[in-house]
């Protein structure tokens, strides 16, 4: 059975064991997201990878995924949701595949990259299903199960990645995706209608090459940025490009009948309001969290899998909060400006309690994450139903996939320049001449030198904190005055409407009456 993305006024009848299955798909990514990183030295030992190899094993699946998100939203659109989900998920476990039976760092590499052509479908198509498949009512609660299954994956992929790594060959955190991967496939194939834009629009093809080109080059510049140095002509060469490609394809997007991606999108305050303060969000938080890890290894001493228990918190607020229904609860009865300026507000005080309060030990990181862990429950599903919202419904796919690549560039560039913060804290007050806080350690004379080395990178950390939580902060208030304005706008207009309609019909049948309404 096919459905019209505009002949669904109901609810479908299996939605919930639909979501089911979707957040299974889902899974499958959000895991890998995560998993790699608590691999990364048993692939340096048994593959004999240099550092080079071993960031372009976690670099090619995002550049790929990232570049491709856009393009992976739009072809949903146009072909059917559900057949690009299967083949989203046929491709991730065929990557998945080998990679766990690669014999070298090259072959890793291209199964990534495989993966992230998998992954970019799999992230768009499930959010894009959600909205077809849920009336309007719904949707918020549905968003709240769905973006606490992100956190949970999350959450989850160090402590699969930790376990399977205590017990097996690092090839196994790749192979546990296949059963995973086949259970979604069946179910999908089953469970999941076929939804697509039935207006027969043309392929943008210019547009997908553009978008896909412009993407992966300004998130490899914001990649290599801190570690060939942002004024390197590498990096300069590649934002470079990336900016004059990404201006073409907003030119090109505005001069022809059937753009991928309308600009007309960027006139409405609530899509507006909504991206700005995803990609200020996704930047704060994705840079603090990535910094919050290397402390809990670095400084206290925790091991991965040690590490990914102690940032669990988080994610099991999230979990518990919007799986019960909670979260949703209070966003419906706070409406979406105000949910998402108090949950941005929560957030901001969660990096702000881990920033200052890490000298009292576990604590204070333990405030911190159920905070965020709160904040984010009730802020991001908001968030992401507001861009969802705000894009026509035959244009799901496209919307998920403007959801998507915000949040991967704020996450890059968060963890890029919130990274930098901290190196440049970390090099003014370590006393020893080094460019990472390992390197410092292994050239530290006695203990004091340690100890004010940690301290170092300590006040780096509280730095960096500090500048997350102030853009986590600025984004949640500049999407919450956005979309009250715009709601306050659509109000207007619809009173606006009614009064216009009312004076139509009085005209009608007292036509002196209605000229002197006129």
């Amino acid at each position: 059975m096919t459905i019209s993305t505009q002949e669904q006024p109901r609810g479908h009848a299996r939605r919930w064991l639909i979501l089911g299955v979707i957040c299974l798909a889902q899974l499958t990514v959000l895991l890998d997201n995560t998993v790699l990183n608590v691999a990364i030295p048993s692939l340096t030992r048994e593959m004999d990878a240099s550092t080079a190899d071993v960031q372009w094993m976690i670099n090619a699946y995002s550049l790929v995924q990232s570049g491709l998100l856009l393009s992976a939203g739009n072809a949903a659109d146009r072909y059917g949701r559900k057949k690009m989900l299967i083949v989203g998920l046929a491709l991730f476990g065929a990557g998945s595949l080998v990679a766990g039976l690669a014999q070298s760092s090259g072959q890793l590499i291209a199964a990534r990259a495989g993966m992230g052509v998998g992954g970019a479908l799999l992230l768009t198509t499930t959010l894009a299903v959600v909205m077809q498949i849920f009336t309007p009512e719904e949707q918020p609660k549905a968003i709240g199960v769905w973006s606490a299954v992100n956190s949970l994956g999350f959450a989850a992929g160090p402590l699969v990645g930790g376990f399977m790594l205590n017990h097996f060959w690092w090839g196994s955190i790749f192979l546990i995706n296949l059963p995973v991967a086949a259970l979604a496939l069946a179910a999908v194939a089953a469970y999941v209608p076929e939804s697509r834009n039935r207006q027969g629009d043309r392929p943008d093809l210019v547009g997908a090459v553009l978008s896909t080109i412009g993407m992966t080059a300004l998130v490899y510049a914001i990649i290599s940025g801190p570690e060939h140095g942002w004024t390197s002509g590498r990096v300069l060469a590649t934002a470079g490009a990336a900016a004059v490609v990404l201006g073409v394809f907003a030119y090109w997007e505005s001069r022809i009948p059937y753009p991928m991606l309308d600009p007309h999108f960027f006139r409405d305050r609530r899509f507006t309001g909504a991206v700005g303060g995803l990609v200020l969000i996704t930047f704060g938080m994705g840079g603090a969290l990535f910094l919050l890890t290397q402390y809990l290894q670095f400084v206290l001493g925790y091991g991965p899998l040690e590490a990914g228990l102690r940032t669990a918190p988080m994610a099991l607020t999230v979990v518990a909060l919007n799986f019960t229904g909670v979260g949703t609860k209070w966003a419906a009865k706070m409406g979406t400006p105000l949910s998402i300026a108090v949950g941005m507000a929560l957030m901001a005080a969660g990096l702000v309690s881990i920033a200052t309060l890490t000298g009292h030990g576990y604590s204070g990181t333990l405030l911190g994450l159920v905070l965020i862990g709160a904040g984010t429950a009730i802020g991001s599903p908001v968030m992401a139903h507001a861009v969802m919202s705000s894009v026509p419904r035959e244009k799901a796919g496209v919307g998920a996939g403007i959801n998507g690549t915000l949040a991967e560039f704020g996450n890059g560039l968060g963890v890029a320049v919130l990274g930098a913060v901290l190196n440049a804290r970390f090099a003014a007050l370590v006393p020893v001449a080094a460019a990472s806080l390992p390197a410092a350690l292994a050239a530290a004379g006695s203990d004091r030198e340690r100890a004010e080395i940690t301290g170092a990178f300590s006040s780096g950390l509280e730095t960096s904190l500090l500048v997350g939580s102030v853009a986590v902060l600025l984004g949640g208030l500049l999407a919450a005055t956005l979309l009250h304005r715009a709601g306050r706008a659509d109000r207007a207009g619809h009173v606006d409407g009614a009064d216009g309609a009312e004076r139509a019909d009085r005209a009608q049948a007292h036509p002196a009456q209605g000229q002197a309404d006129a």
